[in-house]
């Protein structure tokens, strides 16, 4: 059995709301949001713009990272994406 990684992400939408999801593949998700498909909320809201990502070593992990992040307020989840980018530097 092969393990594959899944990401938590967010991504901000074309109304400047954010949105939070899971996936195994960045890249492919960020496209699909942007083509309309998959998701009922950013679908009229494209185009998206990825702002955040964890990796996770299951879909489980994945699942409890996403709940958790989703009950955040807005400006929790902004204080993530800021930290994540002066973590990077």
């Amino acid at each position: 059995m092969i393990l594959q990684d899944w990401f938590v992400y967010i991504v901000e939408c074309k109304d400047k709301s954010f949105y939070v999801g899971i996936t195994t593949d960045i890249k492919k998700r960020i496209n699909e949001h942007n083509l309309g498909k998959g998701c009922h909320y950013t679908k009229y809201r494209k185009p998206v713009k990825l702002l955040f990502y964890e990796k996770h070593k299951n879909r489980s992990s994945a699942v409890k990272r996403e709940l958790e992040i989703k009950k955040f307020s807005r400006a929790k989840k902004f204080d993530l994406i800021k930290n994540d980018i002066l973590s990077c530097k």
